[in-house]
């Protein structure tokens, strides 16, 4: 008994200090980590906010075509009408002078 009352909290108390240690360790081999996985986001975002300023440039631009090709479609389009109606409006009046 005396043995065990002995041998065994000596035993238990190295496990344990050897525990503390490599827990230590991975402390701090964790903390490193998280500083290159910060440094890594920090460098995103940085070139994210750089391409924000290209991208909005380019919605505009998209957005300018956009707009200005729905006025020529716009304006070929009631050309167009016109010249239809212009032919029916004669026709109407041939038809009208006729009878």
């Amino acid at each position: 008994m005396t043995c065990f009352d002995v041998v065994f909290p000596v035993i238990l108390y190295v496990l344990l200090f050897i525990l503390l240690i490599v827990l230590i360790m991975f402390i701090v081999k964790m903390m490193n980590t998280l500083d290159k996985v910060d440094r890594a986001i920090d460098d995103y975002n940085q070139k994210a906010t750089k391409l924000n300023g290209l991208f909005d440039v380019i919605d505009r631009t998209t957005d300018m075509v956009s707009n200005i090709s729905d006025l020529a479609v716009g304006f070929i389009t009631n050309s167009i009408t016109n010249i239809i109606h212009k032919k029916e409006r004669k026709e109407e009046m041939k038809d009208e002078q006729e009878k």
